[in-house]
């Protein structure tokens, strides 16, 4: 391959990739594992950004966290409790706060978790995307 060419880079050549994706995801619900968001892009990685968007309907009312571990406790936050107040109808969109730790730490699990701590109170759903950086060592 050229190394002159996008398709000759692999991840850790860029910034800001997308990690995870989830679609679909049903706030309506309360709970620690409402939604497994897989990691796709190597073993170790920081996470530098969460974004909820895309809603079938409002679910401004929702509040929710994104973990590493599926107990629901919240000293595994990656992202802080966040009132999505901003997707509410078409092509809304809300970036999670980042916990303190997330911005000092780097992971290594394969999976993270949605904590829906209120819920939307309807059957609207959302897509979810991790985006960060792979660590290679």
């Amino acid at each position: 391959m050229n190394s002159n060419h996008v398709g000759s880079n692999w991840p850790d050549h860029f910034g800001r990739f997308r990690l995870a994706v989830v679609r679909g995801v049903s706030l309506a619900n309360t709970g620690n594992t409402v939604a497994n968001l897989t990691i796709s892009q190597g073993t170790e990685y920081i996470v530098r950004q969460i974004t909820v968007m895309n809603p079938s309907g409002s679910v401004a009312s929702a509040n929710v966290a994104v973990l590493s571990s599926s107990d629901g406790n919240t000293s595994n936050a990656i992202s802080n409790n966040v009132v999505i107040s901003s997707v509410s109808a078409a092509h809304t969109w809300q970036d999670l706060g980042l916990a303190t730790a997330a911005a000092t730490t780097s992971y290594t699990a394969g999976q993270l978790y949605l904590l829906v701590n209120t819920a939307s109170g309807n059957s609207n759903t959302v897509d979810i995307a991790v985006y960060g950086d792979v660590v290679l060592r």
